[in-house]
Formats: C-alpha cells, sequence, structure tokens
C-alpha cells in the first residue's frame, strides 16, 4: 500500500475546519479548510431573476468560481478560463439540486466560491462550503420558509486510485499522480447529483468504479456530519437522522 504524504490512512479525509460568517456584509458566509486547501464561500440573495424565468414565479441559483492570484505556488492570473468556467457550472447544479425554486419565489441566490489556497479537490470543498453559506442566507432572508426552500443537504468529495489503492480527498500530489480521478456529489440523505470520473492513467474496471463510489460515499457520510455540526441550532432539517 503505497503511503500517503500526510500519512493519512486511505480512506481517511483530510482535516477539515469551517467558519461561519467569515464576512460580516453577506446573507451567508463560509471560510472552509480541508487540509491546505482553502476555500471562502459567500452566498447573497437578490430580488431578481434571470430574463428566461422572468414572470414565472420561481427562483434561480448561480454560482462564480476563481482561484485568487496567491492560491497557487504561481501567480493565478485573474478572468475567467475553461476550468473555472466548468467548475461554477458544477457548483451551480449541484445547489440547485437542494434548493425549491418554486418556493423561493422571485428572487436569485448568488454563490460566490474563491479559493484562497490550492492544495487539490477545490470544486468539491466549494461545493461543501456552499451549502452551508447557502443555508445560512435562507434562514436569513427567509426565516418563515426555508425549510420550505431547502430540500436536503449536499457535499461532495473527491477519490482516486494511486498505485492501485483507492483513496479518499485527494490532496494535490496525489492527485497529479492518480491512475483514477473521481468527484463525487450527493444529497445528504443520498441520491449522486454529479459523479466525474476519469481513467487518467488509462481505463478503470466498474469494480473499480464501485469501491471508489463506495469511498467517496463514506467520506461524503462523514462530511455531512461536519456540516450539521458547524450549523448547530441552525439545521434546517430537523428531522434528519
Amino acid at each position: 500500500m503505497p503511503a500517503r504524504v500526510d500519512g493519512r490512512e486511505p480512506a481517511d479525509l483530510r482535516p477539515v475546519s469551517i467558519e461561519r460568517g467569515f464576512i460580516a456584509n453577506s446573507a451567508g458566509s463560509v471560510l472552509f479548510r480541508a487540509g491546505a486547501t482553502a476555500v471562502l464561500v459567500t452566498a447573497q440573495v437578490s430580488e431578481s431573476v434571470p430574463p428566461f424565468l422572468e414572470g414565472k414565479g420561481v427562483g434561480w441559483l448561480t454560482a462564480e468560481y476563481a482561484m485568487l492570484p496567491g492560491s497557487t505556488p504561481g501567480r493565478k492570473r485573474r478572468g475567467a478560463d475553461g476550468r473555472a468556467t466548468e467548475i461554477q457550472r458544477l457548483i451551480g447544479r449541484s445547489l440547485r439540486a437542494i434548493v425549491d425554486t418554486r418556493a423561493l419565489g422571485p428572487f436569485t441566490i448568488h454563490v460566490d466560491a474563491d479559493v484562497i489556497n490550492a492544495d487539490g479537490g477545490t470544486r468539491t470543498a466549494a461545493i461543501t462550503a456552499a451549502f452551508l453559506a447557502v443555508a445560512d442566507a435562507v434562514r436569513r432572508q427567509f426565516a418563515d420558509r426555508a425549510r420550505e426552500i431547502l430540500k436536503d443537504s449536499i457535499a461532495a468529495v473527491s477519490a482516486g486510485i494511486i498505485d492501485g489503492t483507492p483513496m479518499l480527498d485527494l490532496n494535490y500530489p496525489e492527485d497529479s499522480r492518480a491512475e483514477v480521478d473521481l468527484n463525487v456529489v450527493r444529497l445528504g440523505k443520498g441520491g449522486l447529483v454529479e459523479v466525474q470520473g476519469t481513467g487518467e492513467g488509462g481505463v478503470f474496471s466498474r469494480a473499480e468504479l464501485t469501491a471508489l463510489l463506495d469511498l467517496a460515499e463514506s467520506g461524503i457520510d462523514r462530511l455531512g456530519l461536519l456540516q450539521r455540526e458547524a450549523l448547530g441550532v441552525d439545521w434546517p432539517f430537523p428531522d434528519a437522522t
């Protein structure tokens, strides 16, 4: 079994820390750390919807993602690129899976995810953190119907195969040499929202895919517990077990 650079066992998550309310001017904000990866996510609400939804009585959620210039060893240039566009679309799709847009009404939730320090798993960290920011924003803006708007929690994590061994929550040195790389997004109560998998070093088998999905779901279960602990009395699903 290959040794992990940070001493973790294959099925271990990186150490996670969550700081809610990091930005005073945002209805919801979270500074989320997974190992050396740090992502700041804010959620704000506007009283408008995109033109294609005007007059339909439903709301919307949209997301933007960026890596700050100092988040990588060499300065990351500002501005949109193909990778950032793909990731922000993933974040938006994922969060829309848990928001009842009809219950939301003609409002838009704007999610902004900014990577402060990148060490692998930035997209999955952004999704996991974004749920917390959205939950706080919805609670503050729509206290009387927050439980109608939010249908479930959501979290995401990576998994991969390195030297033939499935491993959870890859950091950058691991991700850069993984034979298989998988990103999994799942609802708190179960139900996969998205699975992104690539055989970086060739093909992978159905059995390997199953092993990686099982590993990722075990990590998402633990992330869900951390989300619930972070929200405490503000957890929006009182009947969840």
